[in-house]
């Protein structure tokens, strides 16, 4: 936005910040906020603290850096409450999960390590985020981040100290910080649709077995070489010879790859589907959708484990998922893969939407970046990195809000004019 369009939304704005931030206890901070939100808006290339300052009438690059780094205000709540404002609107079809990383320099920012940073594509020196975002076709927001810290972290002390780390945080797995998140959101009433995720936590069934454990369903991109039963294949007891440990029953014969079970029924098996329009037309390809169910040690160990949590007898039956398949027209064999949970009945055009819907929040990251300024914070410490990536959100559903918001001069007409006021600004 340049500043006179900016200079257009500051009513709008004001009221937005004073419904979000409600609960920063003091005045000047909550304007401390609003021209913080103002300058990440605003175009330019740089989204710092003293760039911002700098192109702002009313900037102060002191004030603003003791808001975003000093500052003691609770970034929770009000990552809360852009979460309650902006799920109605946005009416997700889907939280989809992921990780953003940033690149740093030095090793003293919080969180730091050399680790696969996916900004760069290889291994490099950032920090790593894991976010829960709301997404529809149209928009998305997120929901809630957790700064992955890495293992390293865990046994530095100093840095830890330096940087303001709480004493109770330490080294989580991504899927553990996303289950964390999702067990928090249920905590403020919200209820995820349906799960999508990449294969980075498709892949784990230990992933896999908590959402299905907390009742949530999922569609995750899993790799070819993931192994699977066909659904009707049945374990088998072998006799007892009564000496002994008893046998266990299981899957006597050897599981296939998810590539294998996708392209057995060959090409003719496959439906062209069409799931939206893309800049260069109808985006579409062929897929198929069969029942499967996910093979390997760990998948036994948790189905078993469940059991015996239910209290149910262990008889050896692995879990039913379906395999979703895409087979582009121009490939030899099927190259994308998916299990989902979702109800077996759920229509093959459904199923590819949602495990497409992530170019939303590809989409929207664009703007996170390159627009408001996500990875540009220059801070080290905790807080600091909190209250930006907060104040980001904020701008972003801001953002959203204004390009959802019905357009003044094209009102809505008597049979769709909503009955009650709206809450946007």
């Amino acid at each position: 936005m340049d500043a006179h369009e900016v200079g257009r939304a500051r009513v709008k704005l004001g009221l937005f910040v004073a419904d979000v931030f409600a609960s920063v206890p003091r005045k000047d901070q909550r304007a401390k906020g609003d021209c913080y939100l103002r300058g990440l808006m605003l175009d330019g290339r740089r989204k710092s603290v003293q760039a911002m300052a700098e192109r702002l009438p009313d900037g102060n690059e002191q004030n603003l850096q003791q808001f975003v780094n000093q500052s003691t205000w609770d970034p929770v709540p009000v990552r809360r409450r852009i979460a309650e404002r902006m799920v109605p609107q946005i009416a997700p079809d889907a939280w989809a999960i992921d990780d953003v990383s940033f690149p740093k320099d030095g090793k003293m920012s919080v969180a730091v390590a050399p680790q696969y940073c996916g900004a760069l594509g290889k291994q490099a020196n950032c920090q790593v985020a894991v976010s829960v975002h709301a997404v529809s076709d149209t928009a998305s927001c997120p929901l809630q981040w957790r700064l992955f810290v890495p293992e390293e972290w865990a046994h530095d002390a100093e840095r830890c100290q330096k940087t303001g780390m709480p004493p109770e945080v330490g080294h989580r797995e991504k899927w553990r910080l996303v289950l964390d998140t999702l067990d928090e959101l249920a905590g403020w009433g919200m209820a995820a649709p349906v799960i999508v995720a990449d294969a980075g936590y498709g892949q784990n069934a230990d992933f896999r077995a908590g959402l299905d454990g907390r009742g949530i369903s999922y569609i995750v991109a899993v790799r070819s070489d993931v192994t699977a039963h066909p659904h009707d294949s049945r374990p088998t007891m072998p006799t007892w010879s009564g000496h002994g440990r008893k046998p266990q029953p299981r899957y006597r014969d050897k599981a296939s790859s998810l590539a294998a079970l996708a392209a057995g029924p060959g090409r003719q098996a496959f439906t062209e589907i069409t799931w939206r329009q893309g800049s260069r037309g109808p985006m579409r390809s062929h897929f198929l959708a069969v029942r499967v169910r996910p093979a390997g040690v760990r998948v036994r160990r948790l189905a078993q484990a469940a059991a015996l949590a239910r209290q149910d007898g262990w008889d050896g039956v692995l879990p039913e998922v379906t395999l979703l398949a895409q087979w582009p027209a121009d490939a030899e064999a099927p190259t994308d893969y998916w299990l989902t949970s979702l109800p077996a009945d759920t229509p093959l055009a459904e199923l590819v939407r949602l495990a497409k819907i992530r170019w939303r929040i590809e989409h929207d990251y664009r703007e996170l970046k390159h627009g408001l300024g996500l990875d540009h914070f220059e801070g080290r410490s905790w807080n600091g990195w909190h209250h930006h990536v907060t104040l980001v959100t904020a701008a972003h559903a801001f953002l959203t809000e204004q390009r959802l918001a019905p357009k003044a001069d094209t009102p809505a007409s008597p049979s769709t004019r909503p009955s009650t006021p709206s809450r946007t600004c």
